[in-house]
């Protein structure tokens, strides 16, 4: 019985210690250290990007018409201003050819002064358009000549009106247009610019014109500019392309006129800032430090 139970005993070892035995469920070290979430953040941020960049080119894919191009213009710069021509010129083939269907409302005779036009010119010009004013001291309404306060004229009486002139399609303002488009003055020239026949298998309905440019690709606007349509006062050749240029030029100073000032005075601005930082670097490095330096020892 002895031996038969030593038997037994020997025949199962004893299990070795708990130590030694792997933990089932081992649990990963943080990643705590500076690289391992250096490369977690940029991880994050590709994914980002890459999310961003596909949902981009997808909606651009989805477009229903060409994007304007960059063209070159001089106003551009980072201290580049208007061409003064360009914006007169662009202001004749407005008012010759654009004011018949869309209005300046935003802009004024007196806005023009120095631009495009002398005050005196301004003056007259104003002075041939009849203002409705009023009330009078009887409470009627009048007329009266243009002033360099008052607003450019509208091509329309009210919107039901332009409507009814344009087969129900009302002709925008003009005054933000290089704003209110992607691609701003770009979108403008491309526009006019633009007008071509429709490509096989596009059919057009009656009253529309196509041009790839415009969102789907049919407008109503029939091509506004055709070669010698203006006669331009300093012999510039009137183009399609040159009075669109000028044009959009002169609709891009309408969008913004402070546009010019704006320039000088951020130029001043900067370089008022300047002198300050070069001044403030100077007394920091000879003045401030020896004071942020000194070392103050008491003696017994």
């Amino acid at each position: 019985m002895l031996g038969s139970r030593q038997k037994s005993h020997t025949s199962h070892p004893s299990p070795p210690p708990s130590s030694l035995l792997p933990h089932p469920n081992p649990t990963p070290p943080h990643p705590t250290h500076p690289q391992a979430l250096h490369r977690v953040a940029l991880g994050s941020a590709s994914a980002a990007s890459l999310a961003f960049l596909s949902t981009t080119l997808l909606s651009k894919s989805s477009d229903d018409h060409i994007p304007s191009l960059g063209y070159t213009w001089t106003h551009t710069g980072f201290l580049d201003a208007f061409d003064a021509k360009a914006v007169r010129r662009g202001y004749q083939v407005y008012k010759e050819v654009c004011a018949t269907c869309h209005s300046l409302e935003k802009i004024h005779f007196r806005e023009l002064q120095g631009v495009t036009h002398s005050s005196k010119e301004l003056i007259e010009m104003a002075s041939e358009i009849d203002v409705v004013d009023g009330p009078n001291d009887e409470g009627e309404m009048f007329e009266r000549p243009g002033k360099l306060s008052d607003p450019l004229p509208k091509p329309y009486a009210n919107e039901e009106a332009g409507r009814a002139a344009n087969g129900g399609a009302l002709p925008p303002d003009l005054s933000l247009m290089a704003k209110a488009r992607h691609g701003g003055v770009d979108y403008i020239f491309a526009l006019l610019t633009g007008y071509c026949e429709a490509p096989a298998g596009k059919v057009m309905l009656p009253g529309l014109y196509y041009n790839p440019y415009f969102a789907g690709g049919a407008i109503a606007m029939p091509p506004p500019l055709q070669d010698g349509q203006v006669t331009y006062p300093d012999g510039t050749e009137a183009t399609t392309s040159q009075m669109a240029r000028d044009v959009s030029v002169f609709l891009n100073w309408a969008a913004e006129p402070e546009h010019d000032e704006r320039k000088l005075q951020g130029f001043k601005y900067l370089t008022v800032l300047g002198l300050t930082l070069a001044v403030t670097g100077y007394y920091k490095r000879f003045r401030w430090s020896t004071l942020k330096t000194r070392k103050i020892s008491y003696v017994n």
